[in-house]
């Protein structure tokens, strides 16, 4: 007998059952959706929710992979044990040491989060008799790709468990939630757990574990050394590609621009978002150029060092690249009109730049812009939608006259 056949056995045997939520989201991910329209004034296709999740997953893959290669090459390289790459194909970069490494600390984050995550997911499902939502599926890949790879894993089972429970769940599941499930999960450790999202110890594989020891090695990120009005040695093409310390998928803005071609060309991103965030970062980064550069402070070093970080720069270092792409796109919690996209993320892109610049403490600002725009979304398309129909009304007024 079939798999399909088995499943579809025990689906009709627990149907109506506490357990038929469980065995419809393994039927139903890996088949069909579990309701088909079936009249012809449908418009049919093979497309549902989930199959709009599995494909931004495949947009996270490539960063999920280099992440790991990353990890490996940034704990070899901490070492002294490898040189610094000079070109994309480098092989001290594309190594199966380097992947090996990446792979044995990032695959259990990956596990623990969709463990959790799905677990608690399923919980819900069977108690509150409805189906198990498939919104997890893109947020238990984000979140191992926005933390440090020696984060413990218990951490980060108490984060998602929050998360899903508190950011999500209390809201009504998925389409109700009013914060990116994921960045809620980076907020709580950030806050939580700060010494382990933060520092020059936490981005770099076994670094804590040595830093008392003769060969203390450091990993501190661009926007940490920026911080610390520290010279920063990366190049623009180790910083273009990924090849810096940093969260496990945010590093290379190369992969991630790529993952936004695909996502728009697959019109599951908004291009409209992603660009305004964009244009955003830039602008502000513009202005505190001007500012650095004119002699409005007189010694911006002993302000704060991003202040004189080129424009273009801060918009490939941190996670500005990934959250303009990956979580501001979110279309639960982004705003819904076209001119609502242009002005949320002109705004992220804006305060995250802002908030790099003025407060040392959070130097990756990014999630906390976007979670504040989160909550001004609906606030944003309300003004819109209310100023497209006073205009019509307008016209209405005039045609009548």
């Amino acid at each position: 007998m079939s798999l399909k056949q088995n499943l579809h056995n025990l689906k009709e045997k627990y149907k109506g059952t506490k357990m038929a939520p469980a065995f419809n989201a393994i039927h139903t991910f890996l088949y069909l959706p579990n309701e088909t329209t079936h009249g012809g004034t449908h418009i049919k296709a093979a497309d549902d929710l989930k199959r709009t999740m599995n494909t931004v997953i495949m947009a996270l893959i490539p960063c999920l992979i280099f992440g790991m290669l990353n990890a490996g090459y940034q704990h070899h390289l901490a070492a002294g044990e490898v040189e610094r790459v000079t070109g994309f194909f480098s092989g001290s970069f594309w190594s199966l040491s380097n992947l090996w490494i990446g792979a044995i600390k990032i695959l259990p984050l990956v596990i623990v989060s969709y463990g959790v995550g799905l677990a608690i997911e399923f919980v819900f499902a069977v108690i509150k008799g409805h189906e198990v939502e498939e919104g997890y599926l893109v947020t238990g890949m984000l979140v191992p790709l926005i933390v440090p790879v020696d984060l413990p894993l218990w951490m980060l089972a108490v984060a998602v468990a929050f998360g899903v429970v508190i950011g999500k769940e209390v809201f009504g599941g998925t389409g109700m939630n009013i914060l990116n499930p994921a960045l809620t999960i980076r907020a709580f450790l950030f806050f939580a757990y700060p010494t382990w999202m933060s520092g020059d110890k936490v981005w770099v594989h076994d670094a804590v574990n040595r830093a008392g020891s003769a060969d203390a090695i450091s990993g501190e990120t661009i926007l940490g050394s920026y911080a610390q009005n520290q010279e920063v040695t990366y190049t623009m093409f180790e910083k273009f590609f990924g090849f810096i310390p940093g969260s496990v998928g945010e590093t290379s803005t190369f992969l991630i621009l790529l993952g936004a071609a695909f996502l728009i060309f697959t019109k599951i991103g908004s291009w409209r978002i992603i660009v305004s965030t964009f244009i955003g970062a830039a602008v502000m980064g513009l202005i505190f150029n001007a500012v650095a550069s004119n002699g409005i402070i007189a010694d911006t070093s002993k302000f704060y060092g991003l202040m004189s970080a080129s424009w273009y720069e801060h918009l490939m270092i941190g996670g500005l690249a990934f959250g303009a792409v990956y979580m501001a796109t979110d279309p639960v919690t982004a705003s819904q009109t076209n001119k609502g996209k242009w002005i949320y993320g002109f705004l992220i892109g804006f305060i995250s730049i802002m908030i790099r610049v003025f407060n040392p403490a959070y130097p990756e600002g990014v999630f906390l812009a976007i979670l504040l725009m989160n909550v001004f979304a609906p606030t944003i398309d309300h003004y819109v939608v209310q100023g497209n129909v006073k205009r019509r009304l307008k016209r209405v007024k005039v045609k009548t006259a």
